[in-house]
């Protein structure tokens, strides 16, 4: 079963699901906005003798179209519904039946936020209201996951508080397409031969996500013969390839891989951080690799941070970029920059609201078209390299998928953290790490 990679035979049922959303007018904003939907096709058409709910796509009991027998789906609301004709019904409504006093419960919780917004609270009520916000909103929220019963081939049901425990299960997780799809199968009897995503607005295919769906996927496909998540299988190597430079009893060193995090997020993937069961004292990118910094306890981290946050440290990376440059030219970069708040991660040049940002840079050669360069940030701003690269110096870092236009068949991002100098916080000796990146042999 294809669910993360394009199964072609979708493509009748992609085709016919795009022009039944297109000829709703009321629905238009939400496909312009970005709005996934999904397939699911399946191979024994016998079982709808067990009934279709209303919500299942009508052309699903036609036979006049090319393609499997399919069922439609669409993520979250559409038009502000959970439930439209022609397609699957979310796994749990809240906006039908049981599901209701989550609506209820929610607008109780919003019209406290209205009253503490007011200024009319006294003290002593504000301290009161904003505790039984809390405790509401944590119930509530418990309430709900519980109530998305979780089916799979074998029988077997789960909620969302078990899929995702010990964890709170993150917002949204259960109304994607690929968990609402699986479950109407299965109540049906179906058997899924492959599902496919899309983006409305860009109509690119888009695999199940990894931080809602992954762990409910894991469920939900067992017993199916379904394709491994390559996603996984590359995170996996990237973990595998974490290598210590240097530890004691204070604090670690290690060379972090192109891919793997380095503090825990929202896909619930292993960090540096889990993985070592160190605390983190800076950060690197998911896409860059090199010498990371970690403590073995709360004060160590907190000495270490205070030297990050004093400019007290020496940091340098090596960059490939996309085109050549003068061998030997140097200077510096100082574009402020801020977040792209309607399209984050990304960060901005912004004169007038951004942070100051400083990166020096030299160029050490050109090789194969691409410039070789040697990076020393004195700021640490979020993408501060990739984007003084890209619009600094009009010359993006190689397979930069935020900055960049090239890519080649190397596809990690060509940046890497290559030393670190600090004082360690407990001997105050002072300590550098090199590390070379992948890309150049040791004897370079």
């Amino acid at each position: 079963m294809k669910i993360y990679t394009l199964d072609d035979r979708c493509l009748p049922a992609i085709e016919q699901v795009k022009r039944y959303y297109l000829s709703q007018s009321q629905w238009q904003k939400d496909i312009a906005d970005g709005k996934m939907f999904g397939v699911l096709i399946y191979d024994n058409p016998t079982s709808l003798d067990k009934g279709m709910p209303e919500c299942t796509m009508p052309i699903v009991h036609g036979t006049d179209y090319e393609g499997l027998p399919f069922l439609a789906a669409f993520s979250g609301t559409l038009d502000g519904q959970t439930c439209q004709p022609g397609f699957v019904p979310p796994v749990f409504d809240i906006q039908r039946g049981e599901g209701r006093y989550f609506l209820q419960e929610e607008a109780e919780i919003s019209a406290i936020n209205h009253y503490l917004e007011s200024g009319a609270a006294t003290p002593r009520e504000v301290c009161d209201l904003r505790h039984e916000r809390k405790n509401r909103s944590r119930a509530l929220q418990r309430w709900l996951f519980s109530r998305y019963s979780i089916l799979n081939t074998l029988g077997e049901k789960v909620n969302l508080l078990d899929v995702f425990s010990p964890s709170i299960p993150p917002g949204g997780a259960g109304d994607c397409c690929a968990p609402k799809l699986l479950q109407e199968a299965f109540r049906l009897g179906l058997l899924p031969i492959a599902i496919a995503e899309w983006n409305s607005a860009t109509e690119h295919f888009c695999p199940p996500c990894i931080s809602r769906c992954r762990p409910i996927l894991a469920h939900m496909l067992k017993g199916l013969n379904a394709e491994p998540d390559p996603r996984i299988a590359d995170y996996d190597r990237a973990v595998n390839n974490l290598q210590v430079i240097y530890e004691d009893e204070h604090l670690m060193l290690v060379n972090k891989p192109s891919g793997l995090l380095s503090v825990p997020g929202k896909e619930y993937l292993p960090s540096v951080e889990s993985i070592t069961q160190c605390l983190s004292v800076h950060r690197l990118d998911q896409d860059t690799s090199g010498i990371l910094l970690l403590a073995k306890n709360q004060e160590v981290q907190k000495l270490l941070r205070a030297q990050f946050e004093q400019r007290l440290t020496q940091k340098q990376y090596e960059a490939i970029l996309e085109g050549e440059m003068p061998i030997g030219q140097e200077g510096e970069l100082t574009l402020p920059l801020r977040p792209d708040i309607d399209n984050r991660p990304k960060q901005v040049v912004d004169h007038v609201n951004g942070k100051s940002a400083l990166t020096k840079y030299r160029v050490t050669d050109n090789r194969d078209g691409h410039a070789h360069v040697i990076l020393w940030p004195h700021t640490g701003r979020t993408h501060q390299l990739r984007v003084h690269m890209a619009q600094g110096l009009h010359n993006p870092i190689l397979n930069d998928r935020l900055y960049g236009n090239v890519a080649t068949a190397s596809a990690r991002l060509m940046l890497h953290a290559s030393m670190l100098a600090f004082t360690h916080p407990i001997t105050l000796e002072p300590m550098t790490f090199t590390c070379t990146p992948e890309w150049r042999e040791p004897q370079d």
